[in-house]
Formats: structure tokens, sequence, C-alpha cells
């Protein structure tokens, strides 16, 4: 017979991973979804599909980080404790994912499970200052080489690519045989076709890291109570996959549609520079920022693309670069541009903004809030109630 408050626990698991599916899925396929590539129901159903096989293979090793070596006595967790901090992970996630702007998952799991570390004197310093700086290394490297690829790389990569969306249905069912078919649609060029695959495998590959870093923010505290993790794995999966249907709608549009239009070669740059980066923290057992260091990408990448119209010397002599520009609009798939310092600024502006500063700053000030948010309120509820427990 399954304890009642084991059922409790596994709720607020639950939602935790509804809140992660709906974190997690912007990310990952804003910018496909932005540039037009996938529609939100199939970022969904490909989000649930990948996340899951990068948590199951993979993100053991992140849970086990959480769950085990996070605390210096795993036995603090406690079907008890397990659901305080749950709760609070979940209701500060929840309160990102409602107003839109996707908080770090990982950054908001190891905030609650620090809060309680803290508390109980049981948190392991070392461990918890190497994640800290992976986090804030991290968004940096995915930020700086997003603006050197911007300002030195992205046109030539633009002229290779070469990628254009046209009108009408990326592919079309050839209903003329005994079995349909799929070809490509009526205006769909090779080219077009090839990014697109591009693009969505590599949004797949994203998926899959946030799988192997994220599923531990929902399991981690009941595993570290005894709970068997295999159907841990499955319920996080499950819940997970109703987020990404559901509530990651809001981060979808943010992601991509609010901040920034992201063409194709933008899209598929930004989720090269994102996956790398999490793929590699992840092999360490890091649980990664991904919300970050995505936002950071674009960002930078955006930025890198804007000081083309600068050349080095020129801004020693104090002439800076117009800023939050659409500068990465403006470059026609195939088309040369001009050498760094000879691009009129007239023509990346002319696009309109590449940012919206209102939605760029929500964003920023939400994946600080929320982990704040699961922090303190999981160390002042297991202070308070220290004395109860131990």
């Amino acid at each position: 017979m399954v304890e009642p408050l084991l059922v409790v626990g596994l709720v607020v698991a639950l939602f935790v991973g509804y809140n992660i599916g709906g974190a997690n899925t912007g990310p990952a396929f804003g910018p496909a979804v932005g540039a037009g590539v996938l529609s939100k129901v199939a970022a969904a159903a490909l989000m649930s599909v990948f996340f899951f096989l990068g948590a199951w293979t993979v993100g053991r090793r992140v849970v086990d980080t959480l769950g085990q070596d996070l605390l210096t006595d795993p036995g603090v967790f406690t079907i008890e404790t397990s659901i305080v901090v749950l709760f609070f992970i979940g209701g500060a996630l929840f309160v990102g994912n409602y107003s839109g702007a996707p908080a770090s998952t990982s950054m908001t799991a190891v905030g609650a499970i620090a809060g309680l570390g803290i508390a109980t004197n049981e948190l392991d310093w070392a461990v918890m200052g190497e994640i800290a700086v992976w986090w804030i290394v991290a968004p940096l490297v995915g930020f700086w080489t997003s603006m050197v690829v911007g300002r030195y790389f992205y046109p030539r990569i633009n002229s290779w690519i070469a990628v254009t969306t046209t009108e009408g249905t990326l592919l079309e069912l050839d209903r003329s045989g005994t079995i349909p078919v799929p070809r490509r649609g009526t205006n769909t060029t090779v080219r077009e076709l090839a990014g697109t695959v591009v693009v969505v495998a590599i949004a797949c590959v994203m998926a899959f890291s946030a799988g192997t870093s994220n599923m531990a923010n929902a399991v981690a505290p009941l595993y570290g109570a005894g709970v068997a993790l295999d159907p841990l794995m499955i319920l996080g999966g499950v819940a997970v996959t109703i987020g990404a249907f559901t509530i990651a709608r809001r981060t979808l549009d943010t992601l991509g549609n609010d901040i920034t239009t992201l063409p194709l070669t933008a899209a598929i740059v930004v989720a090269v520079i994102s996956s790398g980066i999490v793929i590699g923290l992840s092999a360490i057992g890091i649980p990664a920022s991904f919300v970050i260091i995505a936002t950071m990408s674009i960002v930078g990448l955006g930025w890198g693309r804007a000081t083309r119209t600068v050349a080095v010397s020129e801004v020693r002599r104090e002439r800076t670069p117009p800023l939050s520009v659409d500068a990465l609009a403006v470059d026609e798939p195939g088309e040369d541009a001009p050498a760094i310092g000879e691009e009129e600024p007239e023509r990346v502006a002319k696009a309109g903004e590449l940012f919206d500063p209102g939605t760029t700053g929500r964003v920023i000030v939400m994946q600080n809030v929320v982990p704040v948010l699961s922090t303190i309120g999981a160390y002042a509820t297991f202070r308070v109630a220290f004395e109860f427990w131990w």
C-alpha cells in the first residue's frame, strides 16, 4: 500500500515536471517556432520525446548530483522535506511560466535544495560552488561565442546556408500511389528543406540536453528520500509532456517572437551554440542553466551582427554602433555582406529593433527572481520547522 504522504510527494513532483515542460520548451524550440519552421504543437510533441530520452539516458548523473551529492547527508531528504522542496520548486517555476518569462529550472531546483541544506547545515559548499561557477561562466561563454559568430562569421554562414522560407507548406503528401508519400511543397526549395531539417534536429538535441539536466529537478528530492528512480522518470516524463502542450505556449511566444524575430540561419546558430554548452555541462554532471544560456546566445548573436558596422579601431575613437536593432533580419540568405567597418548603419537599422526592451528585461528579471523565491522560501520554511523535524 502506498503511503498517503508519498502520494502527495508524487503529485507535487508532477506539478514540478509540468512547469519544467513549460519552462524548457521555449528555449529549445522557440527559435524554430519563431522562424516559422515548427508549429507549437509539433514543438511540444518533439520536446516530450527527446526530453524523456535525455533524462532516461544521461540525466541519471545529474539526479545523483542533486539527490545525493549536494547535501553532505542525503538522509536529510525525507518524504516530508522532499514535498516542501518540490513545492517551492514548482511554485516558483509556475510564477515564471505564468508571466511568460521562462525561468531556469536548474537554478530554481538547486536553490530550493540549497535552502534546505543551509537551514540544516548540511549543504556541501564545494559542490554548490562548482555549480555556481558554471552558472556564471556558461552564459558568458554563450554570449561571447555568439557575439563572435555574429560579428565575424554570421554573414558567411548565411551565404552558405542560403535558406529562405517560401509560401505554402513545406511538405505535401503525394496520394497518387497506394501509399501516400511526402514530397517537397510546390514552392519549397532543396535548401529550405535541408535547413529546416537541420534546425529541427538541433532543437531536438537541445530538448535531449534539457532532459539530461532538468529531469533531476523534479525527481531528485524524492530519489534522495529513497523512491525508485525509474518510476519517477516515467512520471516526470508524463508531467513534462503535459506542460509542453499547455503552459509552454507562453514561453514559446516569448523566446520565439517577443524578444526577437529570428531568421532560420540565426535559429540554427543559436541552437548549435546553446546545445553544445548544455551537453558539455551535463556530461560532467552539472545542472545547466538552460534558459539563460539560450537567451544570452540570442542576445549575443544579434549584438555581434550589429557591431559589424564599426571596426575595432573606430570603437577606440568612440564611434559606437547602433545596438538593439534587427541586425539579423536584414541579411538576405546567400547575400555577401560588406567587410567589417564598411557596412552602413542605416542598412543594419532599417528593419527595426532586434530586441524588445520590455520583454528582454522581464525575462532577465524573472530568471533571477524565480530562483531567489525558491531559495528563500525553502530556507525560511526549514529554518522555522527545523526543531520539529530533527
